[in-house]
């Protein structure tokens, strides 16, 4: 292996140091050169670079190269820009560049130290900054992003049959799609971004009343989050199979062929179990594990994905339906706001009431930031399928040995690639083999000073060593959704394959997404190795009314599979018992 990735760029020399921290969320794995290419550099950092625009942090002229001041890819490894990060602690004077750093990292020992450039200060932005932060403690509806859903969902409804169109075809229409990209994550970074906000104007109120647990227990059960939506979906399938018979044969045969076995049977109930599962695909057949990604399987382009889900969810009791977790949750946080409101009524302070008031509408943006995700998503799956269609072309044509080395292109490639496309199978063949072996490393944490470590010096995906915890060791990370469980804890990497995660066993990954929220409603508590209060384990798990510790380090190889442990929602602890 060469000591660089031939898809690596210069980082920047403006904004120089990255990070992991969040990146490692979205795209936990290397990024195909397409994926980087024709969805990142010439779609979502676009779309990144207006957003942050759109907030009033940056001047328009002032991200020179969005593929790297905004983020980059080393070894093809996404990291987001640090150092550009860190603007919105200078430039907005509710936030300070310590406690974003806090925010991301914790009590991190390796962060960069913040040096300020002498361009980092602009006062002519504040105004446009503080305009943003009242629009966020204002905001309750966001109609934008509601007419962007339903544009998004008619990217998949009026499909045409790509099986018709020319290799050039789907390459125009992969491109016609571009667009779509920029505008979906321009709304996604404004919702990101701002989501932050509830919480530093909740720890305020929490300080004030003496709770440190009100922050949470007010940004949950808000109802309508997207990323919950496919596992009410999936539960109301799996009550239906367990009500069948034959359905609940057919799953017990195994989910390889099932879909198969259903279709060749002339039963009313099999036919209707596919027209469920129809729907389900069209709706919610974007999502999928690494789905930023567009090398990877969705639950569309590889559907045992999610029967592999359903076939756990179906093991769960009636009693524990999610609405009616979610209705306890939501009436919940009604108590909550209500206790809140009359504590602040004791101190009279105006200021800090109207901080509370603020901070409930500020926390309308983790909804939104759901919902804007979740657009933007239903784009790069349009874009995934139509690549997808390319490459089986290509295989079955002997053009490429694999249909997933189409992903080896670059968007720079591709035009060539179809007026030749055996030209390059050599070429892709050998870029395959290399994005595999970039797969077993584990990548620096931090991208410092514009210092790129050589391929050569990095370590072997888990070959550091780590202490297994035992009896009686607390292991702490972030609170993340009230409460507290005491279970076996179940390891589980990947959501394709969920092992033999039982009813009220407690979930420990490395992280979630969408595709692992129809996991959750088979966990009675979660335990993530890393995210923040405004990850996707977070959010989920305040919906659907599990406890929930993220940022716990190596929790899937310090937690012994089996093992008996307490999770304490509340305060942040994981208790190995």
């Amino acid at each position: 292996m060469e000591d660089r990735w031939f898809c690596d760029r210069e980082p920047s020399k403006r904004w120089p140091h990255y990070t992991r921290a969040n990146a490692g969320e979205v795209l936990a794995t290397p990024a195909s050169p397409l994926g980087q290419t024709f969805t990142f550099h010439n779609g979502t950092m676009l779309g990144w670079r207006d957003g942050y625009v759109r907030q009033g942090y940056f001047t328009e002229h002032e991200i020179t190269d969005p593929t790297t001041d905004i983020g980059g890819f080393f070894a093809g490894f996404f990291y987001i820009n640090l150092s550009n990060v860190r603007i919105q602690g200078v430039r907005n004077p509710a936030v300070t560049v310590e406690g974003l750093d806090l925010a991301f990292f914790g009590d991190h020992p390796d962060v960069p130290q913040f040096v300020e450039h002498p361009d980092d200060v602009n006062e002519d932005l504040t105004e446009g900054i503080l305009a943003h932060v009242g629009w966020v403690m204002s905001v309750t509806e966001w109609p934008e992003i509601d007419v962007a859903m339903e544009k998004t969902k008619g990217l998949r409804i009026n499909r045409p049959d790509l099986t018709t169109l020319t290799p050039s075809e789907l390459v125009a229409r992969a491109r016609l799609l571009q667009p779509f990209l920029i505008e979906t994550y321009n709304a996604h970074c404004v919702s990101a971004s701002s989501s932050g906000l509830a919480p530093g104007l909740l720890a305020a109120i929490s300080e004030a009343i003496g709770d440190s647990t009100i922050p949470m227990r007010c940004l949950t059960g808000f109802g309508d989050v997207d990323s919950a939506a496919p596992s009410y979906f999936l539960w109301d399938l799996s009550r239906v199979v367990n009500n069948s018979d034959e359905l609940t044969a057919a799953l017990d045969a195994g989910i390889d062929g099932l879909l198969d076995r259903l279709s060749a049977s002339d039963s009313e109930t099999a036919k209707d179990f596919l027209s469920s599962w129809g729907d389900f695909i069209m709706e919610y057949g974007s999502r999928g594990p690494n789905e930023y990604e567009i090398y990877a399987d969705t639950w569309e382009t590889r559907p045992s994905i999610a029967l592999a889900l359903l076939d756990r969810i179906r093991l769960q009791k009636d009693e524990e339906n999610p609405a009616g977790r979610h209705k306890k949750i939501a009436e919940s946080r009604e108590a909550t706001i209500a206790e809140v409101r009359e504590k602040l009524a004791v101190i009279d302070n105006e200021e800090l009431n109207g901080t509370f008031e603020a901070a409930l509408n500020a926390g309308n943006m983790m909804v939104f930031q759901e919902r804007t995700k979740t657009n933007f998503i239903r784009v790069v799956n349009e874009i995934r399928v139509t690549f997808e269609e390319l490459g089986r072309r290509s295989q079955g044509d002997g053009h490429l040995s694999n249909h997933k080395h189409i992903y080896m292109l670059t968007d720079e490639e591709l035009d060539s690639y179809v007026s030749d496309p055996a030209a390059m199978r050599k070429t892709l063949e050998g870029r395959y083999s290399t994005y595999q072996e970039l797969h077993e490393l584990e990548p620096p944490f931090f991208i410092k000073d514009g210092i790129v470590p050589p391929l050569s010096s990095y370590k072997k995906l888990g070959s550091t060593e780590v202490s297994v915890a035992e009896t009686g060791e607390v292991l702490v990370g972030v609170a993340g959704s009230p409460g507290t469980v005491r279970g076996t804890a179940r390891i589980i990497l990947d959501p394709t394959e969920p092992g033999d995660l039982e009813p009220g066993e407690i979930l420990v990954a490395p992280l979630t997404d969408p595709s692992w929220t129809p996991l959750f409603m088979a966990a009675s508590a979660v335990v993530v190795n890393v995210g923040g209060q405004r990850s996707h384990a977070i959010i989920v798990s305040r919906e659907l009314g599990l406890p929930c510790v993220a940022s716990i380090t190596d929790a899937t190889k310090r937690i012994p599979n089996g093992a008996t442990i307490e999770v304490n929602g509340s305060t942040g602890e994981v208790t190995i018992l």
